[in-house]
């Protein structure tokens, strides 16, 4: 589980118009739309053929939960992929990114100052640029660890650093023991 992409993730679901099919035969049918043809889902969601056809007929309702989190996760991979962009393009554009998180911050800065590490609950608003440099290393496929470190580093201008307005010298914020993060477009 991925808990910087999937809290990005939730945080463009958010901007859905319409609500995700719920039902197994109706998320079925929206990915046969989707890829063309019943053998492309089967391959994607490794079933049968044939499984996938009684699905769409409406002859299987309920899934195994494997294949059940499979079926969902690639729907809404796939839902609204044009609201979903106008999201991302808000964010990075002009709206930003704000995060809410409970975790352990520390940094390092010249000797003489605090640069304990602490539990820290933060709700920050991140600036259109951070929020574009994030959303970008999503889409490129980086890491959980990759994203943590971009997200470090927007926390460390924006949170600690006030834009430029205090803590000049401070090198590098270590963001550690997740407790809860969440973003919010």
């Amino acid at each position: 589980m991925s808990l910087f992409g999937d809290g990005l993730d939730a945080a463009v679901h958010k901007a859905f118009t319409r609500p995700v099919p719920k039902s197994a035969p109706a998320q079925m049918r929206y990915l046969v739309k989707q890829l063309k043809g019943t053998k492309a889902v089967a391959r994607m969601l490794r079933i049968s053929q044939r499984t996938v056809e009684r699905y769409v007929k409406g002859q299987i309702k309920k899934p195994r939960p494997e294949l059940a989190a499979r079926l969902e996760r690639e729907v809404k991979k796939r839902w609204q992929p044009q609201i979903r962009a106008k999201a991302r393009q808000k964010a990075a554009t002009t709206g930003g990114i704000v995060i809410d998180t409970r975790a352990r911050l520390g940094y390092t800065a010249p000797i003489g100052s605090t640069d304990q590490d602490r539990v820290r609950h933060l709700t920050v608003a991140l600036p259109p640029q951070h929020a574009a440099r994030l959303l970008d290393a999503q889409q490129a496929g980086a890491t959980d660890q990759q994203l943590q470190q971009i997200t470090a580093d927007a926390l460390r201008e924006v949170y600690f650093q006030d834009g430029g307005r205090r803590a000049g010298n401070l090198e590098e914020v270590r963001f550690t023991d997740i407790e809860h993060l969440e973003f919010d477009l």
